[in-house]
């Protein structure tokens, strides 16, 4: 090999072990310095040669990428409605590649693909790689969820099909599903759920075969809508007869056997405070303050552990959820009602089993001791935090004896939970105060109305004991060297924290941090510096894309978003298995010792139980949000051609996404903007027209009419409020508008994923779980 070989190798590996990084002409210097590539002349010819030879690409300013044109890549596939896809790749900070209609290989959405790259991307001028699928790997859909459509008897004879399954999914709607006629047989106009047997293919492009497993109801009966959305899902809601046997069999009163080996702490005043229409307490709380003058905290959590063993069916199940799913108007629960509502909830004045962590916090809100036992509690009020937080407030009218009892106490746990609160904002814990918007339905579970609620004292306070419990846990297990289950929020990629950092700059802010070593108090002064400015909700939502997702893990990789080194979940196992096995691992440890043997049986399975309460967890999260979106566009639907106050929530290159008081959104597409032929501006998220100058950016008031409301899709279109035009006007210039928009669709800072996509994304801003704690 020759000089300028050796040299041209060395510099196009730097780039093939990197092909996502976009190099500056010092930092390849640098590299190719240490593997003794070469002198600086020798390097440049080498970078021209590479372009030349279109192995690598610049943006004419020293800054160069690997071309990927002819690579063979897998990802997931995911379909637009028009028939073109996106084949979202592993690496996370890849783009997406566009694949056309004609070059799908009928992907459905959701199939794990190989694609080849045929065109690069262009990262200096935003354009995404283009592909085509050349296999599909795994099928990402075995079910679907639709309406039955059944066929005339004739074409039944002649196909043995007895009908077909629409999706109402935009995505999967297209696709006819033909029903044959062994199997379950559905009336008109029933949801259903259909398994899949035969896939799209160059003889049947626009449909599938399949049959179906479960009669959801039929479409118009009350519950149907958010029963179809749940079995969508996959969210288990029948028990299986062994899982309800045992808990049938369980004793709904706690055992003299029970309470062998355990504290007795019913004569201390703890409470458990929680909502209105809660039914199942799992924490309890208790405060007095010691001769010391700290604080002794006692935080009390149901022992489900002691009820749900392993290897029983109700422990196989509880795993299988993974957690309770919260509807509007129901709650699929992890246990059976029996035990949830029953022997593990505290309820007022039983006795019930806890694992308790009683701490010792300075007035500081320092903690200084704790100590973690299994104990006997009886709830000496079941408290609400509407009436806690009319106590602290001192309106005391017609309340209970119970608050008059208890003021003291929690005059007491406000005072701590202050300290506790200075001490996660100094430390640099990121915070986040949305209102929660909670959809009234009426007993037909239509929609009457959505009722905003601000988080009080009381809700404050009881997160904050929570918080300070599960992080004790947390570092103590983590002290001791044992394998243990771990809550982590990792510390965000550089990459994404510079472009956050870029698009602050856009707005003013002068960012003094080191991306390549961010911290979180770096993002809580920003989130300060932005506080009650227009810019506040535009940066704040940047913040909260370029952080990662929380998730469970058997390594303690910290929690950014709370500036914590230590967390787990401790606090909920009547609906969280995360918990129970947090649970299940202190009682082992503590009865069996801290030896190999235990070590080993929890390390051999714990990487699994991490997977699937992470995986269950995101099931729950987009089951919740897309039957709140459903309900939203329902209760908005009679309200057509009214007009609303609104603020835009983020901007696209296809319109804008606005967000009205009562926290419902909706889309204003770029062709609904007729005025003006609009443009997009990527770093500042701002539209911008051409003639008017007249600027559209994030956190922006403006009103609204609302002109479409899709109940099927959920999906709610608004226009400008304009007095003086003509009912649903549409010029030119709206058209030139759509058509751009239509391009911008791999243009979108919704990671070229396209409207669809981003519209099913935009919850993600209101239900963010890099701050689920």
């Amino acid at each position: 090999m020759t000089q300028n070989e050796k040299v041209l190798a060395g510099v196009l590996e730097i780039f093939r072990h990197e092909p996502q990084k976009q190099f500056r002409v010092d930092q390849i210097e640098k590299m190719a310095r240490r593997n003794r590539l070469g002198n600086f002349t020798e390097l440049i010819k080498a970078l021209s040669y590479l372009e030349h030879e279109n192995k690598i690409i610049t943006d004419g300013k020293g800054r160069y990428q690997l071309t990927q044109e002819n690579t063979i890549v897998e990802g997931s596939f995911r379909a637009n409605d028009k028939g073109f896809g996106f084949v979202k790749l592993d690496d996370e900070e890849s783009d997406d590649v566009f694949v056309q209609k004609d070059y799908t290989d009928y992907a459905v959405n959701g199939d794990r693909v190989k694609v080849k790259i045929t065109a690069a991307g262009n990262p200096w001028n935003n354009k995404g790689p283009e592909g085509q699928v050349i296999e599909v790997v795994e099928r990402g859909l075995d079910s679907l969820v639709g309406e039955f459509h059944p066929m005339t008897d004739e074409q039944v004879k002649r196909s043995h099909f007895i009908g077909y399954v629409l999706s109402n999914d935009k995505k999967l709607h297209n696709y006819r599903v033909y029903i044959s006629e062994n199997g379950l047989i559905p009336q008109m106009g029933d949801m259903v759920k259909v398994s899949i047997k035969d896939y799209p293919n160059k003889d049947n492009p626009d449909s599938m075969t399949g049959a179906i497993t479960e009669i959801i109801g039929n479409k118009n009966d009350p519950g149907v809508d958010i029963m179809s959305i749940v079995a969508a899902h996959d969210v288990r809601t029948e028990w299986p007869e062994e899982a309800m046997k045992q808990a049938n069999e369980i004793p709904d009163h706690v055992t003299e056997e029970d309470k062998k080996g355990r504290i007795d702490i019913t004569d201390q005043p703890a409470v458990t405070i929680d909502g209105d229409d809660s039914k199942d307490f799992d924490d309890a709380v208790v405060l007095w303050k010691l001769p010391n003058g700290n604080y002794h905290l006692g935080v009390h959590i149901a022992d489900v552990s002691h009820y749900v063993k392993e290897n029983t069916p109700l422990n196989d199940e509880a795993y299988q959820r993974g957690n309770s799913t919260y509807l509007v108007d129901r709650v699929i629960p992890m246990l059976p009602f029996r035990l949830s509502n029953g022997i593990c909830s505290l309820n007022e004045g039983v006795e019930r089993l806890v694992l308790s962590c009683d701490m010792e916090i300075t007035p500081e809100g320092e903690r200084v001791g704790y100590k973690i036992y299994p104990s006997v509690m009886k709830s000496h009020g079941r408290l609400t935090y509407n009436k806690v937080n009319r106590t602290l407030a001192g309106d005391m009218d017609g309340l209970e004896d119970k608050y008059f009892e208890q003021r003291s106490m929690l005059e007491d746990m406000a005072s701590l939970h202050a300290a506790l609160y200075k001490q996660r904002h100094r430390r640099g814990a990121i915070d986040f105060e949305e209102p929660e918007a909670k959809i009234v339905v009426d007993e037909k579970g239509k929609p009457v109305d959505i009722v905003l609620h601000e988080r009080g004292t009381a809700e404050k306070m009881i997160e904050s004991f929570m918080l300070m419990a599960n992080e004790t846990v947390a570092e103590d297990f983590y002290r001791k060297h044992v394998p243990f289950l771990y809550r982590v929020h990792e510390t965000p990629d550089a990459e994404r924290i510079k472009n956050f950092f870029e698009f602050c700059s856009a707005f003013g802010l002068n960012v003094k941090a080191d991306p390549e070593n961010i911290k979180p108090i770096d993002l809580q002064k920003v989130v300060s510096k932005t506080e009650g400015t227009p810019e506040e909700a535009v940066v704040q939502m940047m913040m909260l894309r370029s952080l990662k997702q929380a998730h469970y893990s058997e390594d303690a990789l910290g929690h950014f978003g709370l500036a914590a080194q230590f967390y787990t979940h401790f606090t909920s196992p009547i609906r969280r298995y995360s918990d129970l096995m947090v649970h299940r691992m202190i009682h082992e440890y503590s009865d069996k010792g801290m030896g190999e043997k235990v070590q080993d049986h929890f390390k051999s399975y714990l990487p699994n139980v991490a997977e699937q309460t992470s995986t269950q967890e995101r099931v729950s999260i987009d089951t919740e949000r897309e039957v709140n979106d459903l309900k939203m566009t329902e209760y908005m639907a009679d309200q057509v051609g009214k007009h609303f106050d609104a603020v835009v929530s983020s901007v696209t290159s296809f319109g804008m996404f606005i967000q009205l008081p009562n926290t419902v959104e909706g889309l204003i597409h770029i062709s609904n903007l007729t005025d003006d032929f609009y443009s997009f501006d990527e770093k500042t998220l701002t539209l911008t027209g051409r003639g008017t100058h007249k600027q559209f950016k994030v956190g922006m008031p403006i009103k609204v009419t609302l002109i479409n409301a899709n109940v099927e899709q959920h999906q709610l279109d608004f226009e400008i409020y304009d007095p003086n035009a003509p009912k649903h006007a549409h010029n030119d210039r709206g058209m030139a508008n759509k058509r751009r928009g239509n391009r911008g669709f791999r243009n979108d800072h919704g990671r070229r994923s396209g409207e669809r996509n981003f519209r099913n994304n935009r919850g993600k801003r209101r239900n963010n779980n890099g701050f689920k704690h």
